[in-house]
């Protein structure tokens, strides 16, 4: 392992804190001008998820840094004029295009990758790559159909070709239409100037630890390491060329590095209240999120049912730059349902009451309607605040 030279500073977890929540967009002012494009440049990645609640992840990422964005205003700020590329980045992402270049690592190793699980018919690759050409851009139904059989994982030879495409870069993903891929060629998507794969192994990492290391603040290895799914002797090898400083964190036990210019001026500004996604970047990552907020976060979506403690979608909410409860949430007609609520206290009623009343005017709903609160003399404090908020 590489010799770290000393840290140098020294922050309090309350500073590695509020450092986190300013890097993630939900610390001061939300710059409205850059939009939607802003977030997602100023993120570096932002999860796509199939779960659909009240809206899907990637919607659910700017709303809880810039309020209510219209959600076609969203799909078109990702999409229109090739502003950003779908790759597998902390899993399946949107991605700014300028960071098209920092992943040939990432194809490089699909190209060179021995073994896969899915069947390739002979010829099938090059037909894809052919109708694209021809036809482009298309969805893999389009191309001929994505499933041999009604079982998500038994994949067409079509399928199979698209994806591996677009594993390897040959082809892209330009937007998503009723949940499909739809794909065209990277000749013709990707900008000339960023269409190449010049960067080598060591400066691609280097250039992803560094924008880790700015999107998140501060971080550990394992935390710089996960935000693009890097090895950690990935991130080893170039952490002292990235241009992250190194840090001591109270309470933390451990290497972090941080953003030098996150270190220029202190975090300051107003909180967002807002409930989160459980894809939403800040929590990506349990023992991060357990560290910093001293919050166990969990998705339960792929627990059975009779497991969960917390709910199919359990949204974490943010008030006051702490994680203050849970929500999971469901929608009937126009009333936003909180199946399940947590809260950590009364203190916490009036900001997760404001969190649910916001959430509920962004997707067209008129009432808010608690069935369950996990502590039950916190449900009038709840119930009457929500109430107030209503009238």
């Amino acid at each position: 392992m590489t010799t770290l030279p000393p840290p140098a500073t020294d922050l309090s977890a309350d500073e590695a804190r509020r450092l986190a929540l300013r890097a993630q967009g939900l610390l001061g002012a939300p710059d409205r001008r850059a939009g939607v494009r802003g977030v997602l440049r100023h993120l570096g990645a932002v999860q796509l998820d199939t779960i659909s609640v009240l809206a899907r992840s990637h919607e659910l990422i700017p709303y809880a840094r810039l309020g209510a964005v219209g959600r076609g205003t969203v799909e078109a700020a990702y999409w229109k004029d090739t502003h950003a590329f779908e790759y597998w980045s902390h899993a399946a992402c949107i991605l700014p295009i300028e960071e098209w270049p920092h992943f040939a690592f990432r194809r490089r190793a699909y190209r060179n990758r021995p073994h896969w699980n899915h069947h390739l018919p002979d010829g099938t690759y090059d037909q894809v790559i052919k109708q694209l050409r021809a036809e482009g851009p298309l969805t893999a139904t389009d191309l001929g159909g994505a499933k041999k059989t009604s079982e998500w994982w038994d994949w067409s030879g079509t399928k199979v070709a698209v994806e591996r495409a677009l594993m390897y870069g040959e082809v892209v993903c330009v937007e998503r239409r009723g949940w499909k891929r739809v794909y065209d060629l990277a000749e013709r998507a990707i900008p000339a100037t960023l269409l190449h794969d010049e960067l080598d192994d060591t400066e691609c990492l280097r250039r992803l630890v560094r924008l880790a290391g700015r999107s998140l603040g501060v971080g550990t290895r394992a935390d710089i390491a996960d935000y693009h799914r890097l090895r950690g002797e990935q991130v080893d090898a170039v952490i002292a060329d990235s241009g992250l400083v190194p840090v001591t964190v109270e309470g933390w036990g451990r290497p972090a590095w941080a953003d030098p210019a996150a270190l220029e001026t202190p975090p300051r500004g107003r909180h967002r209240t807002t409930l989160l996604s459980p894809f939403d970047s800040l929590v990506w990552e349990r023992a991060r999120t357990e560290r910093i907020f001293g919050f166990t976060h969990r998705l339960e979506a792929y627990v059975p049912k009779q497991k969960r403690v917390h709910g199919y979608f359990a949204m974490p909410v943010l008030a006051g730059g702490r994680l203050v409860g849970r929500v999971d949430p469901a929608r009937e007609g126009r009333t936003l349902v909180a199946k399940q609520v947590t809260l950590d206290g009364p203190k916490a009623a009036p900001a997760v009451a404001q969190a649910l009343v916001e959430a509920a005017s962004w997707v067209d709903c008129t009432d808010v309607r608690v069935e369950r609160v996990d502590a039950p003399d916190l449900r009038e404090p709840l119930t009457k605040e929500l109430a107030r908020l209503l009238t």
